[in-house]
């Protein structure tokens, strides 16, 4: 099934930039690296420069995540992590870029509060691409700085002012200015250091102050707003791609290692940027301050002096803000439907729904909409992870549609069907979020539910399952159903859940203790009781299937309450030998009866050929079922010591890629780990 994604008939990727502008950028020595172009600057350069020659390359660590990439009509790509210094210098040698422009940070936002990925990011990413580049030949390296360089130093401060950096991230930065001043003045490498401002325009992050204005003034709004004395120096992103240009044309060749303004040299406060939405709009109301904390390195005289771009580059801003708001506005107007998915990265929690898809084709897109407008409302980041179960019907052409729409979805299809269970484990494997929600895909399970999960869990509670206080379902089996998770709780080591299923938000400390047991046969509702921590259940409704018929018949019912017995419950083994010994007390009394009986009357013989048929029937009865049960606790232990994987992907689904190949999947499973080691990090770009 193709993606349902229709592309504007506008021309979201288009610049403001004039010939003279494209006329410099086609002389820039290629191939060109845009590091970093899945974020907001490198993505519109990137598409800047890839709209006029095609050689220029899309570098990030997630680079096909992006949602600013995603739909771009500009195909090349290339995913690297810059912090490992190997990763850098394989890549730099494969490709041999020219001109690299380095727009990778992170630490921007509060959220991203780690020192040592800040560092890592900003300092090392850097000192790993100059390396690589000095070896290779390069003609021009752009690194992005920040006007945090000056910090408490920063009202029109020059490019020779003292550094007073006030954040790990405004340090991270100061200190790789030093590090391209040496790099380009001792050792003649090609690079320049550019200060960016407060830079606005399309392809912003959703939750940054011009596109909430922007947003919410379009519906007669304003967002929480800070204390309006709080001063920027905003700077329309066209105008600050072109400075990367010129500086790679003139500041590498003619003084390298130099840094610069990019700035308007304009102060603006708050108050004055929300009067000019309220005119923009046409508010009616007034704007409120002070509904907002101060980020910790916000300050009242914050602005640029581009005096020295001026002269040594050739470069000033073109853009007015007042003229910048309404182009972004209009871009905002015809980009909906297209950054409707827009991540907004590193929220404080992340969300993972595992689905489980068996002949589910017709139900995937309703709970891929309703779970996108849970977890919006939640105000969670998140991630839908679709394992298709080698289902017969066209689940994974349904996946693979609304991965190709929306970023976050991923794919797994297995080489065959190894049942849900197997299915939830392979998608917790690869999920990378704080909690983890698993439902079946027949819609069943009501994602609508996932709120209150999400508030107990708030509340405390390590896990969260569903109770089914009623089933839309047949009265007899409505009733067996009951019946057995009673026969389950009473023979069970554990305390199993009554009427609780698979349907569930399980916290990450208890999914990796999850992903820990080596056992082959699972129950997954049995090893989440198993485990412990703090449990409570959330009564809900189960409907029956939206679409189609159940695929779970009479046996297959049956086959799965021996899996749940024979997986946690050594009772039935108990009551073999309890059965055993009365049986053996029974006959034990029955000779000595009919020993009496023959000493008492022996003139009548021993009679009742009928009762002996019965007892040998009986007992042979009870001694097949017992070894019938021997046998599935044996054949427990034989698919146990086999050791056989408990799942085969064939096929990983994230964006347009199809990761078939098992060393790319296997390396697929290990970035997502890394990632998810590195959640408190946040993401960079």
């Amino acid at each position: 099934m193709a993606s349902s994604f229709q592309p504007p008939h506008v021309d979201l990727w288009i610049d403001n930039w004039s010939d003279r502008d494209r006329e410099q950028a086609r002389k820039l020595q290629g191939p060109i690296w845009v590091v970093g172009a899945s974020g907001f600057i490198g993505a519109k350069l990137f598409f800047s420069l890839a709209r006029l020659r095609p050689d220029v390359f899309a570098v990030s660590r997630q680079v096909e995540a992006s949602w600013r990439l995603l739909h771009c009509p500009y195909p090349n790509r290339i995913a690297l992590d810059i912090t490992s210094a190997r990763d850098v210098d394989a890549a730099v040698k494969k490709h041999r870029p020219r001109t690299v422009f380095n727009l990778s940070a992170y630490g921007a936002y509060e959220r991203q509060s780690k020192s040592s990925q800040i560092h890592d990011v900003n300092y090392f990413g850097a000192l790993n691409l100059i390396t690589a580049l000095q070896e290779s030949g390069c003609d021009a390296f752009i690194q992005a700085g920040t006007s945090s360089e000056y910090g408490l130093n920063c009202a029109g401060p020059s490019e020779a002012a003292t550094l007073q950096p006030n954040s790990d991230y405004a340090v991270s930065k100061a200190a790789v200015s030093y590090l391209l001043g040496y790099y380009g003045h001792i050792k003649q490498f090609p690079c320049a250091h550019l200060r960016l401002y407060s830079v606005y325009g399309p392809w912003e992050e959703r939750d940054r102050l011009v596109p909430s204005l922007i947003q919410l003034g379009l519906q007669g709004r304003y967002p929480p707003l800070v204390n309006p004395s709080i001063s920027r120096d905003f700077l329309y992103v066209d105008d600050c791609t072109r400075a990367f240009v010129q500086a790679a044309l003139i500041a590498c060749r003619q003084q390298p290692g130099q840094s610069f303004n990019i700035a308007t040299g304009l102060k603006t406060s708050l108050s004055e940027i929300a009067q000019h939405t309220r005119q923009l709009f046409n508010i009616p109301t007034e704007p409120v301050f002070g509904t907002m904390p101060n980020r910790k390195w916000d300050l009242s005289n914050w602005y640029g002096n581009p005096t020295r771009a001026h002269g040594e580059l050739a470069w000033s801003s073109r853009v007015p803000l007042t003229t910048g708001l309404a182009m972004t506005a209009e871009w905002e107007k015809i980009a909906a439907s297209h950054v409707r998915f827009g991540v907004v990265a590193s929220k404080p929690e992340k969300l993972s729904a595992i689905i489980a898809c068996y002949r589910d084709h017709e139900a995937i897109p309703l709970m891929h909409e309703r779970l996108t407008k849970v977890f919006t409302v939640l105000g969670v980041d998140y991630e839908i992870i679709f394992v298709n179960d080698s289902s017969p019907t066209q689940d994974e052409a349904v996946i693979s549609g609304l991965c190709e729409q929306d970023p976050h979805v991923i794919g797994i299809s297995h080489s065959r069907n190894f049942g849900s269970q197997s299915a939830f484990l392979s998608g917790m494997e690869i999920a990378t979020g704080d909690a983890i929600v698993l439902l079946d895909g027949d819609l069943q399970d009501t994602p609508e539910t996932i709120k209150k999960f999400y508030q107990e869990w708030k509340n405390g509670f390590d896990v969260v399952f569903g109770v089914r206080v009623k089933r839309e379902a047949a009265w007899h089996m409505q009733v067996l159903y009951k019946g057995f998770y009673r026969v389950l709780r009473h023979l069970s080591e554990v305390e199993m859940p009554l009427d609780a299923g698979d349907f569930s938000l399980i916290d990450r400390k208890v999914v990796d203790h999850l992903l820990k047991f080596p056992e082959r046969d699972i129950f997954v509702r049995g090893l989440r009781a198993w485990v412990g921590f703090k449990q409570t259940g959330v009564p809900y409704i189960r409907p029956e299937r939206m679409f189609g018929r159940t695929t779970n018949n009479f046996l297959k019912n049956i086959w799965w309450a021996k899996k749940a017995i024979f997986s946690f419950s050594l009772k039935p083994l108990h009551y073999i030998q309890g059965l055993g010994a009365v049986v053996f007390a029974l006959s034990m009394v029955l000779s000595l009866f009919y020993l009496g009986y023959y000493l008492l009357y022996p003139a009548q013989g021993a009679r009742g050929i009928t009762t002996v048929i019965l007892l040998v029937l009986g007992l042979g009865g009870i001694q097949l079922l017992s070894l019938s049960i021997l046998g599935d606790y044996l054949g427990k232990v034989l698919e146990e010591t086999k050791g056989r994987p408990r799942y085969i992907r064939a096929r990983i689904l994230k964006g347009r890629d199809v990761i078939t190949d098992a060393c790319d999947i296997a390396r697929v499973l290990q970035t997502r780990q890394q990632d998810m080691e590195n959640r408190n990090y946040g993401q960079y770009h």
